[in-house]
């Protein structure tokens, strides 16, 4: 049974998702305050936290930049900002996914699963590999990136999309492959933070933003993490 942390001041809403996804075999915990939520997770070991923003004592926003410094439990923020920023900001401090209310339990439900598929998925890889090409090596039961024998610290988002890459070595690989792959999303069109998310990874490891040779576009078909280029 996987346990859910659901951080939300609104009591009808948190009875109401508590009541379903326990049909669903899942344990839910329950916290109203924002102030409360760091310690709940201690106490309580959650296997995902969904996270609404709006919260008395403590910002969802914070919470989460907090939940970041030291962990990658699998983050849901829930809430009413409709507004794309407050979406982009909240994938870009480590979210794994983001909905908005009023939520459809089934469809929250969809998603739950998606976050739980991934995150056993690398489980299973990290216990019996480690990736190297050249000088980059990335300890994936760490979750540690090294480059040139150094320590790259890269946001949780971004290294779930790096691994990502990684592990398609010399394949070209789709936004929409890499959105559904990252945050179990399609691809709408308007998206850009797999976009932005590259770029940053780029910066971070010296690829030329003009002609980039470790993390290529291929135009009209996607993103190829190029192994012979870290190789050099």
């Amino acid at each position: 049974m996987k346990k859910i942390l659901l951080i939300e001041d609104d009591v009808r809403l948190a009875e109401l998702i508590s009541e379903y996804l326990c049909r669903y075999d899942f344990e839910v915990a329950v916290v109203l305050r924002g102030d409360r939520a760091l310690a709940a997770v201690e106490r309580e070991k959650p296997d995902v936290v969904i996270l609404d923003l709006m919260l008395p004592g403590m910002d969802g926003m914070d919470i989460c930049r907090q939940l970041r410094k030291d962990s990658s439990l699998p983050v849901m923020m829930l809430t009413a900002r409709v507004d794309i920023f407050d979406q982009v900001a909240g994938l870009e401090i480590g979210a794994d996914d983001y909905m908005l209310k009023p939520v459809q339990p089934r469809l929250l439900l969809a998603h739950l699963r998606a976050i739980l598929r991934r995150r056993e998925g690398q489980s299973e890889v990290a216990e019996v590999r480690q990736l190297q090409f050249g000088e980059l090596q990335i300890d994936l039961a760490a979750r540690q990136v090294c480059w040139k024998g150094e320590e790259i610290d890269l946001k949780t988002s971004d290294y779930n999309l790096f691994v990502i890459l990684v592990q398609a070595a010399g394949k070209v690989l789709s936004r929409d492959e890499l959105l559904r792959r990252w945050r179990g999303i399609n691809f709408d069109g308007m998206d850009r933070t797999v976009d932005v998310s590259i770029s940053r990874l780029r910066k971070r490891f010296n690829d030329d933003a003009q002609e980039p040779r470790k993390i290529k576009t291929v135009w009209g078909r996607g993103y190829l993490f190029s192994p012979i280029a870290w190789e050099e």
